[in-house]
């Protein structure tokens, strides 16, 4: 089992799993699916909802994790990188959160046309260099 949640809850960094956690595949989070409910892009910011800030609301390990985590806005990629999952266990675990509305999907706005947020593609840098 990996840590709980209360092991990281404040901090921006996921503590390493403890030893027991390595024997257990990052599939079994999304019950061996690897197609999410809708695609998210690695860039999309997502955080926790109301409703998942609620404890009875997080029924699962997965869920209280991505949680206390996305407590703060992050991408879909530093959910990644800090839980220690493929991108694609992310996508699918996040799109079901999202799904039932334990977390919140922002859209990236765009300055104007098809420009990108300057401010957006620092913080996708800043979070790669961290990988």
């Amino acid at each position: 089992m990996r840590q709980p949640a209360s092991a990281f809850a404040g901090s921006d960094e996921w503590s390493e799993p403890a030893d027991a956690a390595s024997v257990v595949r990052p599939y079994t989070w999304t019950r061996g699916r690897t197609a999410p409910v809708f695609d998210l892009a690695v860039e999309t910011l997502v955080s926790t909802s109301e409703r998942g800030l609620d404890m009875a609301m997080r029924t699962t390990e997965e869920n209280r994790a991505v949680a206390e985590l996305c407590r703060a806005p992050r991408s879909v990629a530093e959910v990644a990188a800090l839980l220690s999952l493929p991108l694609g266990v992310a996508r699918v675990l996040l799109a079901d959160m999202a799904d039932i509305g334990l977390i919140v999907v922002h859209r990236s706005a765009n300055g104007s046309g098809n420009m990108p947020d300057m401010v957006l593609m620092e913080r996708v840098l800043s979070g790669l260099r961290r990988l």
